[in-house]
């Protein structure tokens, strides 16, 4: 019976914990997918890593406008490795990290958003990021989910990975390649970035 008390305790401690966090951060790690020799997934000319690097920017630019401290694993068509992706989330405590890519399936029929956590904490903030993106972008829903990606299971902070649309899908494919489905994206992710931070 102790130990049932005990283990209740600790678990109602982290869920204070985590609720903290989510009330109080004020960095954003921002992790454009891919780079450099790794173009991700690819059709023709649309390359992964340029949709992932130009949503990026405009998710910074967008967080920075509302006051949000952001660092960016990286800035420019280069490759970074996933550890050092994630040391680069782990060196901040105040802060949720954000991971950006372009999804890709041989079957190219498959479409639709999907946003990834890998522990409780990250939950929530994967689920008000999904809901925003589909009411930004009104494309299909392929929800907030649990997986195991590196960048998302080794990180220390609260941490997502977003998949804005596949690229082998023809409709889609033409959407990612306007700026406004971009722009629609970036501005989804801060919208379920503010509603994490106030009702977290």
């Amino acid at each position: 019976m102790k130990k049932l008390i005990t283990s209740l305790a600790l678990m109602a401690l982290c869920a204070f914990s985590s609720a903290a966090q989510a009330a109080s951060f004020r960095t954003v790690v921002i992790d454009a997918g891919h780079g450099g020799h790794d173009n991700g997934g690819q059709w023709g000319r649309v390359y992964e890593k340029h949709l992932a690097l130009d949503t990026a920017y405009r998710l910074e630019s967008k967080l920075k406008a509302l006051g949000y401290q952001t660092v960016m694993t990286r800035r420019s068509d280069y490759f970074i490795s996933l550890p050092q992706r994630v040391n680069v989330g782990n060196r901040y405590r105040n802060a949720i990290f954000v991971s950006i890519h372009y999804n890709y399936t041989w079957k190219q029929d498959v479409s639709g958003l999907e946003t990834f956590f890998s522990n409780p904490a990250s939950r929530p903030l994967a689920q008000y990021v999904q809901n925003s993106l589909i009411r930004r972008t009104r494309t299909v829903d392929r929800s907030a989910k649990y997986a195991r990606f590196y960048v998302i299971r080794n990180s220390q902070i609260p941490a997502i990975l977003v998949e804005g649309g596949f690229v082998s899908n023809t409709a889609e494919r033409n959407r990612m390649k306007s700026g406004w489905f971009r722009e629609s994206i970036a501005q989804g992710i801060v919208d379920g970035i503010q509603r994490y931070r106030r009702d977290g």
